[in-house]
């Protein structure tokens, strides 16, 4: 096989496999595709997914259950529920919370029963203890 046959071959084929490259690059790399968390723990088994939770959509998407209208009514004249629903604190971070909005806030002080009512709602359904 000569020099000019090993170049000319090499030449026919080099449009061919950049080609396929580029397929191959493209199937490999979606940026829409959710990436796996580098930092997360192996796992022998695939995570099994969260049960879906009923949400009211008349309520801001709060999770249905005892005290959700309570807590949307309480919540809403200072904000959305979407600043509720993106919360993880914990359970002494939820009575914090709740003082200092009372305390430095404005917020409406509701009757105790009330109160209980919203926060364990909040700790339930928010709380990072769960």
């Amino acid at each position: 096989m000569t020099v000019k046959t090993i170049f000319l071959r090499a030449g026919l084929l080099a449009p061919a496999v950049l080609a396929a490259t580029a397929v191959l690059a493209q199937q490999a790399y979606d940026p829409m595709r959710p990436a796996a968390n580098p930092l997360a723990p192996p796992t022998s088994a695939p995570a099994s997914a969260a049960p879906a939770v009923e949400t009211d959509p008349e309520l801001g998407n709060l999770p249905v259950g005892p005290g959700a209208e309570d807590t949307y009514y309480q919540c809403v004249a200072c904000h959305s529920t979407a600043i509720i629903r993106q919360q993880r604190l914990t359970d002494e971070r939820w009575d914090y919370l709740w003082t200092w909005m009372i305390e430095e806030q404005g917020m409406y002080e509701p009757e105790p029963e009330t109160t209980d009512v919203i926060l364990t709602y909040l700790k339930t359904h928010f709380s990072s203890e769960r």
